[in-house]
């Protein structure tokens, strides 16, 4: 199916590897133009050459620290009037809640809910002027299933997630939509580190841990970074204008729920 968005001019937060590289990805085969960016620019030099080899979307990089005000506006310099925004940045590290300070809660609340929301800020506007805007924000299964290890994640990202709910409902008459993609066991270094963690606690190896975990889920496995970007790039559709607001998970089946 043609995404109908060939032209497009989208910004990829993280997107040097894991989740934010899938979701470039296939944006890019889908003949957007991505401007992606990470801390390292070694490794983000090195997904941008992947990346045009794959022959579609143009791609800028920009190395810098999304988090920061100073990397916000060297992006937003690079591309500053984008359709497509995804929101993308590494989760605080886990741990126990007894050890947080108020600098970590700040640290968490400003890379993974206010770095998102004054990237909206600054774009949703000339989305809305041109009729046309994607915005999708990659949050976590924790959102909606919060993990005790990853409570400076679950807090920051359900912040974020309550601000979206309701600005969506304002800016989807100008077709312009505001979602969250909610991954579970997706194979990433974040994903790596937790079960580093899990793997301690429980007195097992690494090996061991993952194995145990793949097995727990319904999927019998974990996700693959290019299938999570492959529903990102639906979210950034022409197809997709009627979805938004909407915590949309992508986790195996893993939450028991219905709701």
């Amino acid at each position: 199916m043609d995404l109908g968005i060939a032209g497009k001019k989208a910004i990829v937060c993280a997107a040097s590897k894991g989740l934010g590289k899938g979701c470039a990805e296939s944006l890019v085969k889908e003949g957007v133009d991505v401007t992606i960016c990470a801390r390292t620019a070694e490794t983000l030099e090195a997904t941008a050459d992947e990346l045009r080899a794959l022959g579609g979307g143009s791609v800028t990089t920009v190395a810098c620290d999304i988090t920061s005000e100073s990397g916000r506006a060297e992006i937003l310099k690079a591309c500053p009037n984008p359709d497509i925004l995804v929101n993308n940045a590494g989760g605080p590290p886990p741990g126990d809640f007894r050890d947080w300070d108020r600098d970590d809660w700040i640290k968490a609340v400003d890379a993974n809910m206010l770095t998102p929301i004054f990237l909206i800020k600054a774009t949703v506007d000339g989305m809305i002027d041109r009729k046309f805007g994607r915005i999708v924000n990659i949050t976590s299964s924790a959102v909606k299933a919060p993990i005790d290890i990853l409570g400076l994640s679950n807090g920051a990202r359900a912040g974020l997630t309550g601000f979206v709910a309701g600005i969506a409902r304002k800016t989807v008459r100008h077709n312009v939509t505001i979602n969250g993609l909610l991954p579970g066991p997706f194979y990433t270094d974040r994903l790596i580190s937790n079960l580093k963690v899990n793997a301690e606690k429980q007195g097992l190896s690494f090996d061991e841990m993952a194995k145990q975990r793949a097995e727990g889920n319904p999927a019998g496995r974990f996700g693959a970074a290019e299938e999570f970007g492959d529903y990102c790039a639906y979210l950034c559709s022409a197809q997709a204008g009627f979805v938004t607001g909407q915590n949309l998970l992508m986790d195996g089946g893993a939450f028991p729920g219905t709701l």
